[in-house]
């Protein structure tokens, strides 16, 4: 018996990784059913293993594992999914996402999904800024993304600006808005 929402949290490769493991544990003491799906990069900044202590399940990262998916992973995850939530977006995966680029699990999975998928955007102040990126939010937001925008303050760069991904307890809550606003599908 299914006791919450299933949310997929994509975790891209960005410093702000930590950030998606504290989201994660407020998901899951939500009541949510949730699996993490974290890129190459990710496990750079970040271990699987924390995502698997908080939610209680492996951690997808492999586009093809037949033994766990057989039909592909990320038509299994995208068909159960309730909501999607990228945390942190990085400027190369709302590239990816933009231009319908499916080169590993999580953008694959993206195309697939057929319920709301979030973004929490998080970079340097001058990424941010570039007018390809903003370009690339638009063209996201435009195909049905919704764009959980960041904040500006401290960055990992050791500069203040705008691109520090929204706090873990602001997404969670533009998560139950959109999952109480019922089912709508999305097509990024």
């Amino acid at each position: 018996m299914k006791s919450g929402p299933e949310i997929v949290v994509g975790v891209s490769g960005g410093i702000a990784a930590y950030k998606a493991a504290a989201l994660t544990s407020l998901l899951v003491q939500d009541g949510a059913q949730v699996t993490a799906v974290l890129t190459r990069n990710a496990r750079r900044f970040i271990g699987a293993a924390t995502f698997a202590a908080l939610t209680g399940r492996p951690v997808a990262s492999r586009s093809f594992d037949a033994a766990a998916f057989p039909l592909g992973a990320h038509i299994e995850l995208a068909a159960k999914a309730d909501l999607v939530i990228v945390a942190p977006a990085t400027a190369d995966l709302l590239a990816k996402a933009a231009g319908g680029v499916a080169d590993d699990l999580l953008t694959t999975l993206l195309l697939c999904a057929e319920c709301p998928v979030l973004y929490a955007p998080a970079m340097n102040a001058a990424m941010w800024e570039k007018p390809a990126v903003q370009r690339n939010v638009h063209q996201v937001a435009a195909d049905g993304g919704i764009i959980v925008q960041p904040g500006t303050g401290w960055l990992s760069c050791r500069r203040q600006g705008t691109g520090r991904m929204a706090e873990p307890e602001e997404i969670a809550a533009v998560i139950r808005t959109t999952l109480a606003a019922g089912p709508r599908t999305s097509t990024p």
